[in-house]
This record gives structure tokens, sequence and C-alpha cells, in this order.
């Protein structure tokens, strides 16, 4: 029991059952944080280091409880603090990380392509954090646990993504991931904010929120990413929030059990409005499926069942 691949650099071309086994896997280890002692053997020796170039809150501290949890010694390295600021590569801060024998290396980047660029070049296991504009798959893999554990299944399960799709990798992750495992997902955003190539992914792409959201299962709102955004996409929050903002009336299109996502953080008043976001949500139980999952891709990678012996 083990993923094919030594890391998990996206949810593009990841078959559906190597996802239902993560998912599964990450059922089993949901557990593991309700006891008492949150803690079971499975990579006790082995070294995880958390080396994240950008900020982050709930990816970051995920992946750290998910390791300490499996027992693994976990490192967290901030590049603020590192030998980084002096000039130092993305590549030579890796390989002298891998040279103290570390068997796994989480990163974000904002430049796209970044892990892989390391997996290709590492011994060590490497785990996409997030990276620029191209995948997020572990907040996929959460957000499709999530949607199974309230839904029951991911096939069938009509979900719209709305928002800002373009910069957003997480949106990318999630077509792929629910895509492959059957759901039926549709698109929603401003025209600037949606790729030019969104069509090729064979979703329908809806321009009104209203449309968008009637008689979905599942309302993914995406984070306004005003920080990756060149001027001019978009007249403003006030005018952004008004025809793509979720609020009580469109959540009432949606089908009667119908959730409401969002991977965080959340613009309250902008991308979802703070009665939905703290009465309607599912957002922290996706923070809490977060540990599970990161824990089952970590034990997956390192071997799976081979990893408790």
């Amino acid at each position: 029991m083990a993923l094919s691949s030594k890391d998990l650099l996206g949810i593009k071309g990841m078959a559906a059952e190597e996802i239902k086994l993560i998912l599964d896997t990450a059922a089993t280890f949901k557990d593991v944080s309700e006891r008492d002692i949150k803690k079971v053997p499975a990579l006790r020796g082995k070294t995880v280091i958390n080396l994240f170039y950008e900020a982050s809150t709930r990816t970051r501290t995920s992946f750290e409880l998910a390791g300490k949890r499996l027992s693994a010694d976990v490192v967290n390295i901030s590049t603020s603090t590192s030998s980084v600021v002096k000039g130092e590569t993305l590549l030579d801060t890796a390989r002298n990380i891998e040279a103290m024998k570390s068997d796994m290396i989480i990163v974000r980047h904002s430049c796209s392509g970044a892990p892989e660029y390391l997996a290709q070049r590492l011994k060590s296991s490497v785990i996409n954090a997030g990276d620029g504009f191209h995948e997020h798959p572990t907040q996929a893999l959460l957000d499709m646990f999530t949607i199974r554990e309230k839904h029951g299944r991911l096939e069938g399960v009509t979900v719209a993504i709305v928002g800002d799709i373009l910069h957003s990798r997480v949106a990318r992750s999630n077509l792929y991931g629910l895509t492959a495992m059957g759901a039926k997902v549709r698109v929603c955003g401003p025209p600037t904010m949606l790729p030019r190539d969104i069509m090729k992914l064979g979703v329908p792409v809806f321009y009104d929120m209203d449309e968008a959201v009637r008689g979905a299962d599942v309302i993914m709102t995406l984070r306004l990413q005003l920080e990756r955004q060149a001027a001019g996409l978009f007249p403003g929050v006030r005018e952004y929030a008004r025809l793509f903002g979720l609020n009580r009336a469109r959540l009432e299109k949606a089908a009667k059990n119908a959730i409401v996502m969002h991977p965080g953080p959340i613009n309250r008043g902008v991308e979802i409005a703070s009665d939905v976001a703290d009465h309607h949500s599912v957002i922290l139980d996706q923070v809490t499926n977060g540990v599970a999952v990161r824990m089952a891709v970590m034990f997956l990678l390192s071997g799976g069942a081979k990893a408790e012996a």
C-alpha cells in the first residue's frame, strides 16, 4: 500500500485509484486526531522538512502537525531567516537539506514548477505545498475528502468553483481531481479571471453567479488574490462582491443539502459573506481534514504499510 511515485507534485494525471487510496487512508488517520494522545509511530525516525518560500498558516501548520502525529522529526525553515537571504539558490538550499539526511521535503514556492524541479534532482520525497499558478494537490485532496465525507460520494456530485480561477492553483488541482473522480464541475468568474484555455478542460463556464450555483451540491469560493493580479482585472472589490460574492440569497439557489467551501484565508464580505462563512460553511472541517489527508500522503509516500515495519 503505497503511491506509485516518490513525490506528490500535482493531481493532473493521477489515477482515480490513487486518489481513492489517499482518501481512504486519510479516513483512518482522522481518528488519530480525536484521541487523547494524538500520535502513531508510522514515521518514527523519518525527518520531514517544511521549506516554505511563501507565507502560510494553514498549510504549513497542517503539514507540521501531520508529520508530528506520525512521529516524524519535523523542521520548519523560514526563508526570511535562512541563507536564501544571502543569495543561496533553491537547489543549493534543498541539496544542503538533503545532505543532512532528510527523508521528505515539503515545498511552497511562488514559481510554478519549483517542486518538480527539485524532485528531479533529489532522492528525498518532495511534496508540492503550492507552486505559483500551477497546483496545490493536498488542498484538492482535502477538499475531495470533505465533499465525500459530507455527501457520501464524489461521483455525480455537482461542484461550482467560483472566483479568481486564473490565479488559483487550488482551482486547477480541484478541477483535475474532481473530474477524475466523476464529479460534475462547473466554473464561474469574471472573464478577466478565467484562463484563456478554460474550455479545453471540458467544464461548463458561467459568468453569472446566480446561474452557476443553481442546483449545485457544493459551492467552492476562491480567494480574490490581489497580490498575484495585474491592475485592471476588475473595477473594484465592492463590485466583485456584488456580482460574485456568495451570500444567503445565492446560497438558497443551490441544492438543499449544499455545502460551502473555501480554501482560506477568506476575505469576509468579498468572496463570501460572514454569516455564510460562519454558519453555513464547512471551512473548519476542511482545516481539520487537511491534517488527516497530509498524514495519509506522507505515510503513503514513505512506503505505506512498509513504513510501520
